[in-house]
This record gives C-alpha cells, sequence and structure tokens, in this order.
C-alpha cells in the first residue's frame, strides 16, 4: 500500500485501485487492449464524516480495507506516477470481509 499525504474532503475516499488482471483463471493471457480498468481497490485515506441536515454519514469502509466501486465511479487523479481514485461514499458498492 502506498504511502500518501492527502486528506480527501468529506464524504470522499481516497483508493489505490488493484493491479488489472493479466490472465483468467485458466491460464490464459489477456492482451492489453482487451482488459478493463479495476473495479476494486485498497483505500489509502478516509475524508471527514458528512454533517447534512444534522445527521452523520459514517464511511463504509476504513484504511487499509479492499472496496469494490463503481465502475464509472470517481475521479482519477495521478501523483509521482501511481493512479489514485478519489470516490464518494456513496459510489462503495462493497467492502471486502
Amino acid at each position: 500500500m502506498s504511502k500518501i499525504n492527502l486528506k480527501p474532503t468529506p464524504g470522499y475516499l481516497l483508493i489505490e485501485p488493484l493491479a488489472k488482471e493479466e490472465k483468467t483463471a485458466s491460464g490464459i493471457y489477456l492482451p492489453e487492449t482487451n482488459s478493463e480498468k479495476p473495479q476494486m481497490g485498497k483505500v489509502i485515506a478516509v475524508g471527514a464524516k458528512i454533517h447534512s441536515d444534522g445527521h452523520e454519514i459514517e464511511s463504509p469502509a476504513e484504511v487499509g480495507d479492499t472496496v469494490l466501486y463503481k465502475k464509472w465511479g470517481g475521479n482519477e487523479v495521478k501523483i509521482d506516477g501511481v493512479e489514485y481514485l478519489f470516490v464518494k461514499f456513496e459510489d462503495i458498492l462493497a467492502v471486502q470481509a
């Protein structure tokens, strides 16, 4: 897991996407043009709770968790040659148990 000194704004998670699968379960290597971006990643940092209308919304994940996020969710940013995503709390679909 990367060390980065960024704190997301309230309601966002900073995620480092997991590496793309380069071969299938049966051992067939996939061409780079055929691979999709991963939808799973490790949470690097968590924004504060959101206080909206007196209700607190807590993050669905904690730092170090592996999460599944929406395919078109998040904003990509590249820092020191590494791609990261800022993803809204509501774009997290699942947390790996």
